[in-house]
């Protein structure tokens, strides 16, 4: 379907109504009658050939057609808001919404993003914080770096950084293991990625025991568990120099494995704007000859 053929007002009133939970409201809202924005509603279903509410005796609610619309609406609706706002203003940037992976955000681009902004200040950059799953369309992000093979369906992939993984654990722990082995006796603490470990002690030239710690959905919190006594934690130490720094957590052993590494993705149907072509240009040659060595430092 052209989307130039769908009603704008019909869409004002499908998401007024989604986010409000309700016709009367929305109808107040957008300054029209309860009747006139049901009216909208029940023609944009028509035409789109779906229904987006399920009606109830006191309210509304969304059909999985109406979740999966009403994020793109909101952001839409939001983005003309604010380039009108700037425009009024005299003060135009493009907007950017960047989701990243904690563990990048906080160990790689944090420490660079005035550089960034002193960079391009007419890009507004508005970041989105993750575990590693997004859901690029509903959370309205023109980019997205994870950590992964690269192997997305409908995304297009641009390797950023590797990020070998290596133990790291509380400064008491880790003076009490000399070898691998010693590792068979602690907790191991683990993420949502399953063969980690294996593939350690693997390259380590060691039989992989059964993990027995805790698991953890992200990176940051696995520091955190490795730095209370909790076990072992296999990181990218690359982006925890920081804490190792500081001395709150030790390496015990320098053997790395690569697991995978930092992508900069976006959907393959998503066009680059000019702002975000700046983007991507500002962090290949950010991260242009750095690897876990020169991270290291």
């Amino acid at each position: 379907m052209d989307v130039p053929q769908l009603p704008l007002n019909a869409l004002r009133a499908f998401e007024a109504s989604a986010r409000l939970c309700n016709f009367t409201r929305a109808g107040q809202e957008l300054n029209v009658t309860q009747t006139a924005i049901s009216h909208q509603v029940k023609a944009l279903e028509d035409q789109l050939g779906v229904t987006l509410f399920t009606r109830l005796p006191r309210g509304l609610a969304l059909t999985d057609e109406g979740h999966a619309l009403l994020p793109v609406l909101t952001d839409a609706f939001d983005r003309i808001s604010g380039a009108v706002t700037r425009l009024q203003e005299g003060r135009f940037q493009e907007v950017v919404t960047l989701g990243v992976v904690g563990t990048f955000a906080i160990g790689w681009l944090l420490p660079r993003l005035s550089d960034f902004r002193d960079r391009h200040p007419s890009i507004d950059l508005r970041l989105k914080t993750n575990n590693n799953v997004a859901d690029i369309v509903a959370e309205g992000l023109d980019y997205f770096i994870r950590f992964g093979d690269g192997a997305w369906h409908g995304t297009d992939a641009l390797p950023l950084l590797e990020a070998p993984l290596s133990p790291v654990c509380a400064p008491a722990l880790a003076d009490r293991l000399k070898q691998p082995a010693d590792l068979h006796g602690v907790p191991l603490l683990r993420s949502f990625r399953r063969d980690e470990w294996e593939r350690w002690f693997r390259a380590a030239g060691v039989a992989p025991p059964t993990p027995r710690g805790g698991m953890f959905d992200s990176s940051t919190l696995l520091l955190e568990a490795a730095a209370g006594g909790e076990g072992v934690a296999l990181l990218p130490v690359a982006m925890f120099q920081e804490a190792l720094g500081q001395g709150r957590v030790k390496q015990p052993f320098e053997l790395a494995v690569d697991t995978g590494r930092y992508w900069l993705t976006k959907l393959k149907s998503r066009e680059e704007t000019p702002a975000m072509g700046q983007l991507r240009a500002w962090l290949e040659q950010s991260l242009r000859g750095y690897g876990p060595a020169e991270l290291a430092r």
